[in-house]
């Protein structure tokens, strides 16, 4: 089976259209839509068949009354067959468990909440957020409509939408777990059945499609890819990133679902907006700064681009839309060549919490993210099912179990050299409460005093003075046994903070008395006793990220990537194989917190002079800047050393192997 491959440059086009507005598409013009989307470098776009409002917007046979009550001509067909003249990709919209019309049509269908009230938007409140459930009759709806939309348009994809697992009590669900075997009162069986119902409408609708076109691309978008999707991979061609950073995902989102997306194994695109907050927002605009920080970060990240837009009901482009869209895009296009195939070098593993939990981007993973990435370091986010041979370092950040399985798995991982950072409660058994016994470490429950300080003593305390330094969250009390060496004590307070005896505003001083461990090591495995990763989510004490730092060089040696830029600079090390290649991404921007719903991109501050170590032992033909072309000057010993003479923005740098 063979499929079509993504390309870099696609413009997600959302038409969610009410029946209050008339003259839909009447001002639609075939080539100037095609044509302003050439011009602005876009080759690929999502067009739609049926929105969020229920109507279909082509020349349905078997639905007539669902199309649009005010459209005035096939516009899908128009789009597809304009776009294609000029060798852009149309991928059709399909909605799923969003769809006013069905909602009103079809009460029976929509997902039952356990209290028996019907889920989502009230009668009397704006908008269409009423859930559908694709274990009622709707399901056949859905599979004749994509059967249609094959039959009527040339159909490069399909991406569906609004695809969640739902915690449905419907009559159709609760048969359903009934003839399973499974209780419906029970929460833990409605939502281990609503993941599964989920999964099995999935591949059924792509088992359908792929029988009658096997190079169609697939994705079900339910708005973030994570630790779920590893059950559902098969059914998708590849996983689109939804993640605006200025409407409710925020800066950390992508990088965390990317990191971890990209381990399993299908090409991906990043979905950002030109919105200035997110979808809907008519007749705004990104900073251009943003909006080609968020493009750039996927390429280096190993993600094609995707940006969202809303055409306007009437069908005309907005071409100031695209002039910023185009400004973008003619530099993805650009650097598109030093991206084709490329891979990511990655030499350490973080273990996400996302798998335990329902947060998209949880405290632990967002401070691993920060701590990483300020360091230079090529890491993975992966879950407990991921392979670990190919890493150096893998670390347990705060709150990881370790059961049986995981155990036995990072056993063999130190036994073959690996290395492992853990932290606080990452690495305990959840059955015997303690940690496996490699880590050489007996686990007595959390510390007596909170907050507590550590002093940070040799090579742990590189680049921090030789003083005491807060712990603000509780750690964990642990005792060493056989080999495990003590690296740095905790140093007491004179008592925990109480109404009884409390001294100043927030927490008690030292009072220079040695407490317990703090940091251990047991061979190629360092413990941290308080959680320093959600602890850097937290207020970013810049203690805390030097301490995991100076554990990571102390067990890795030389790092793949070392540069002497600022903690704002974020590195990236991909490889072309087919080419012969490596290529750096180095990328300088500066979100900031100006207003108080979101950060902001607007300025682009350059950096000068920027020195890069990179860790490569076959012999080095050139360096180039890239896409300019420039050569530069170097130098190779065990590591390639070279100097970065400005960054402005975003900067590729090109390593050619002899």
């Amino acid at each position: 089976m063979t499929r079509t491959e993504l390309r870099f440059r696609q413009i997600h086009l959302d038409f969610h259209t009410s029946e209050a507005i008339v003259g839909i598409g009447d001002d639609f013009d075939a080539d100037e839509f095609a044509t302003t989307l050439a011009h602005a470098h876009v080759n690929s776009v999502t067009c739609f068949a049926r929105g969020h409002h229920g109507w279909n917007y082509y020349d349905s046979k078997l639905f007539p009354e669902r199309r649009h009550p005010h459209l005035s001509r096939n516009l899908l067909a128009e789009q597809i067959e304009a776009c294609h003249k000029l060798d852009i990709r149309v991928p059709i919209y399909v909605t799923v468990q969003w769809d006013q019309y069905t909602a009103n049509l079809h009460p029976e269908w929509r997902v039952v909440n356990p209290n028996g009230s019907l889920e989502g938007t009230p009668p009397y409140e704006a908008g269409f957020y009423r859930r559908l459930c694709i274990n009622t009759p709707y399901r056949e709806f859905l599979k004749a409509q994509a059967n249609e939309i094959m039959d009527l348009l040339p159909t490069d994809g399909f991406f569906f939408d609004i695809t969640a697992p739902m915690d449905c009590s419907c009559r159709y669900c609760r048969e359903k777990m009934v003839e399973q075997g499974l209780e419906p009162s029970d929460e833990t069986d409605r939502k281990a059945f609503g993941l599964a119902s989920l999964n099995e409408f999935m591949n059924e609708l792509s088992t359908m499609i792929w029988a009658r076109n096997p190079e169609c691309t697939i994705f079900y978008n339910p708005g973030h890819i994570g630790y779920r999707h590893r059950a559902s991979r098969d059914a998708h061609s590849h996983f689109e990133l939804e993640s605006l950073p200025s409407g409710g995902w925020g800066y950390d989102h992508f990088p965390v679902s990317m990191r971890y997306a990209r381990t399993l194994g299908l090409d991906c695109l990043g979905m950002t907006g030109k919105f200035h907050t997110s979808w809907g927002d008519f007749h705004s605009f990104k900073n251009q700064a943003a909006l080609e920080f968020e493009c750039f970060n996927m390429l280096a990240l190993g993600a094609k681009c995707s940006i969202g837009d809303q055409l306007h009901p009437s069908g005309q482009i907005d071409p100031d839309v695209y002039d910023l869209i185009g400004a973008v895009y003619s530099q993805v296009e650009a650097k598109e060549p030093w991206c084709v195939g490329a891979k990511p070098l990655t030499e350490i593993a973080v273990y996400s919490a996302e798998q335990f939990g329902d947060e998209r981007v949880p405290a632990t993973s967002s401070g691993a993210l920060h701590i990483m990435e300020e360091g230079g370091f090529q890491f993975d986010f992966i879950d407990t099912e991921a392979e670990i041979e190919g890493y150096r370092l893998v670390i347990l950040p705060d709150e990881i179990p370790c059961d049986q399985a995981l155990e036995k798995k990072l056993a063999a991982f130190v036994a073959k050299g690996g290395s492992i950072i853990a932290s606080y409660r990452g690495g305990l058994n959840p059955i015997t409460g303690q940690y496996p016994a490699f880590f050489g470490l007996t686990f007595k429950g959390d510390a007596p005093y909170s907050p507590d300080f550590i002093v940070p003593e040799g090579a742990m305390g590189e680049g921090l003075r030789h003083t005491e330094y807060v712990m603000y969250k509780q750690g964990a009390l642990v005792v060493p046994q056989g080999e495990t060496h003590v690296l740095c004590e905790t140093v007491i307070p004179y008592f925990n903070r109480t109404y009884k005896h409390y001294c100043s505003h927030r927490h008690t001083p030292s009072s220079g008395e040695s407490g317990y461990p703090a940091v251990t090591q047991q061979g190629q495995i360092i413990y941290f006793a308080h959680p320093l990763f959600s602890q850097y989510a937290q207020n970013a004490p810049n203690w805390c990220k030097l301490l995991v730092h100076n554990a990571m060089r102390m067990l890795l040696g030389r790092t793949l990537v070392k540069h002497d830029g600022p903690s704002t600079l974020k590195v990236t090390l991909n490889e072309q194989a087919q080419f012969n290649r490596q290529v750096v991404h180095l990328l300088h921007y500066i979100p900031e917190r100006r207003c108080q719903d979101m950060d902001i991109i607007e300025d682009i501050i350059p950096l000068y002079n920027v020195g890069l170590e990179i860790a490569c032992e076959r012999p080095v033909k050139t360096v180039t800047c890239e896409p300019q072309g420039t050569a530069l000057g170097f130098s190779q010993d065990d590591v390639l050393h070279l100097t970065v003479p400005e960054i402005r923005g975003h900067q590729m740098i090109c390593i050619t192997f002899a």
